[in-house]
């Protein structure tokens, strides 16, 4: 479990520092800047979910039944909550109109809640 964890880890993080870069270069010359700012939105959350899984793969203190299901419900948050934010930013370079999918932004963003909020219950619940 430790392995796939880090491994998800290792690639959120990646990707978070590719599409960084792809948005301060490529995308600078044709977003606008409140549309770079929302594609920065997505990276940064991404690249906190990333360390976030770190930290999850390298604790030992949790069962694999808890780490399994923060980092589906992370996994999941983090593809549409950033993800979306990207589709929607970049919206303007392409035909087909993302907005329709804003919906899953707040629905990403509530997995996410719901996955640190797994990880502080399972704290508070453990006795000392």
């Amino acid at each position: 479990m430790d392995k796939k964890i880090l491994s998800t880890a290792g690639f959120f993080g990646m990707t978070a520092i590719i599409l960084g870069a792809f948005g301060a270069h490529a995308l600078k010359k044709t977003l606008t800047i409140d549309q770079l700012a929302t594609f920065e939105t997505g990276v940064k959350y991404q690249m906190y979910h990333a360390l976030f899984l770190l930290f999850l793969g390298l604790n030992t203190q949790l069962s694999n039944k808890i780490k399994k299901t923060i980092l589906t419900l992370t996994i999941l948050g983090v593809i549409l909550f950033s993800g979306s934010i990207y589709l929607l930013a970049t919206d303007s370079l392409n035909s087909f109109n993302f907005k329709v999918i804003g919906f899953v932004t707040p629905i990403g963003g509530l997995l996410l809640i719901i996955a640190w909020s797994s990880l502080m219950l399972h704290f508070l619940k453990k006795k000392s």
